[in-house]
C-alpha cells in the first residue's frame, strides 16, 4: 500500500510546503492517537524506603525509547526544509532508532535505508523491513557514520545523522518530553522529586534533555549515565575529554559508541557508573524475575546502576525514588542475549553478577 503524502492544497508558499505541512500533520496526529507509556513500580524491601519505577518504553509503536526521537527527528528535518517529498531518508544506527524512523517514513510515504552492523540482531533487520526500510550492513560499528552519508549522497536523500541532532531535535523545557511524562506521572506519589533517574547513552539525546529539564525547572535530582564497557562516554566523562574514542564497538545493542557522539552533553550529567555487559544481561534477566517484565540488554545496563545507587540510599538512611527506563523489550533478542549458547559465544557470563544481585536483594548491600 502507498502511503504517499499526497493532499495538496491552495497555498501561497506552493505544493513543496504543502506536502510538508501534511507530513507534519501525520506526525502529529500519530502522537495524538497515543497514550504516554507506563510508569511501573518495581516491587523492592519495603524497609529501604526507596521506591523504584520503570517507564516502559518499549509499548511505543514502533517498540522502543527511540520512537520518540525518531518523531523529533522527522519534525527536525521538516520544519528545517531539509526532508521534502521523494526524498530518502538514511540513518546510521545500531537498529532501534532505524527501526523507529522506518515506521515514520512510512507513514509519510518516503523510502527508508539504514546502515548498521552485522551484528545487529536479525529482529531488528526484519521490523525494519516490516516497517517497509532496507538495509545496509557494514562490519564495524566506526563505519556506519561514513557509509550513511556516501548513501545520503548517491540518492540525493536525507542523512538523519541521530547521533549530531538528538539533542537539539527535541524540546529540552517541556512540550510532553520524557522528562516532563516522567515527573506528570509521579505527581501522587510519596516522593514526586525523585532522588536520581538513571538512563544510557546511545546518541546522548535522552540524557541531554532529561539533564537539561532538571536544571531548567530547578529539580532537586540527580543525572546518572550508564555506560557498556567499551563505550567511549564514560571514560570521556571520566577525564573531560571531547572528543574521546575507544574504537571499540559496544555490546550491549542500543547504547555505547566507540567516540564521543555530537550529542552527548558531560555538563548536564552529575554521575556515570560503567557497567560490565554480563553484568547487564544478569541485571536484565532479574528483572524479569522480579517484576516479570521482558525488557532489552540496555534496559539491564540501567538496572545495574540503578542497584548501586538504590544501596547507597539504604546505607545512607535516605527516602525517596529513583526512576529508570525500560529502553525495549526482550522479544527483539530472543537469538542473542536471551539465548545461552550465543551469549556463551561472546565470552559473556552473567551468573556471578545475578548472585551478586540476589545477593544485594538479601542484605541490602553492595558488594560489587
Amino acid at each position: 500500500m502507498n502511503n504517499a503524502v499526497n493532499h495538496v492544497v491552495d497555498s501561497v508558499c506552493g505544493p513543496e510546503r504543502a506536502w510538508a505541512d501534511e507530513a507534519i500533520r501525520r506526525i502529529a496526529a500519530e502522537n495524538n492517537r497515543s497514550a504516554d507509556t507506563h510508569l511501573y513500580a518495581v516491587p523492592l524491601p519495603e524497609d529501604w524506603g526507596v521506591q523504584l519505577y520503570l517507564k516502559d518504553e518499549s509499548t511505543h509503536r514502533s517498540g522502543s525509547l527511540k520512537h520518540r526521537l525518531a518523531r523529533s527527528l522527522f519534525l527536525f528535518g521538516l520544519v528545517n526544509g531539509w526532508i521534502k517529498e521523494g526524498t530518502t531518508i538514511v540513518e546510521a544506527s545500531s537498529g532501534s532508532t532505524a527501526v523507529s524512523e522506518a515506521y515514520f517514513a512510512r507513514l509519510i510515504g518516503l523510502p527508508f535505508i539504514a546502515v548498521m552492523t552485522r551484528t545487529t540482531s536479525p529482529e531488528k533487520i526484519a521490523l525494519i523491513e516490516e516497517f517497509g526500510g532496507k538495509c545496509k550492513l557494514v562490519e564495524h560499528a566506526s563505519e556506519v557514520y561514513a557509509a550513511a552519508e556516501e548513501l545520503a549522497r548517491s540518492t540525493r536523500g536525507h542523512y538523519m545523522d541521530q547521533f549530531t541532532y538528538a539533542e537539539r531535535a527535541t524540546d529540552w523545557r517541556g512540550n510532553n518530553n520524557i522528562a516532563e511524562s516522567i515527573f506528570d506521572q509521579l505527581a501522587l506519589e510519596p516522593h514526586p522529586v525523585p532522588s536520581w533517574i538513571v538512563v544510557g547513552a546511545g546518541t546522548g539525546g535522552t540524557s541531554a534533555t532529561i539533564g537539561r529539564y532538571l536544571r531548567y525547572h530547578c529539580h532537586d535530582t540527580g543525572l546518572a549515565v550508564v555506560d557498556p564497557e567499551n563505550s567511549a562516554f564514560y571514560p570521556g566523562w571520566l577525564n573531560r575529554v571531547g572528543n574521546y574514542s575507544t574504537g571499540k564497538p559496544s555490546r550491549i545493542e542500543g547504547i555505547g559508541r566507540p567516540r564521543m557522539e555530537p550529542s552527548f552533553i558531560p555538563a548536564v550529567i552529575d554521575r556515570m557508573i560503567q557497567v560490565p555487559d554480563a553484568a547487564s544481561v544478569a541485571a536484565m534477566r532479574h528483572l524479569h524475575r522480579l517484576a516479570g517484565l521482558h525488557a532489552g540488554p540496555s534496559t539491564g545496563t540501567n538496572l545495574w546502576g540503578v542497584w548501586q545507587l538504590v544501596s547507597e540510599m539504604v546505607a545512607e538512611g535516605r527516602r525517596g525514588s529513583i526512576v529508570s527506563l525500560m529502553c525495549d523489550g526482550g522479544d527483539r533478542y530472543t537469538g542473542s542475549y536471551y539465548n545461552p549458547e550465543w551469549l556463551e559465544r561472546q565470552g559473556l557470563d552473567p551468573a556471578p553478577y545475578e548472585a551478586l544481585i540476589e545477593r544485594f536483594f538479601e542484605t541490602g548491600r553492595w558488594a560489587a
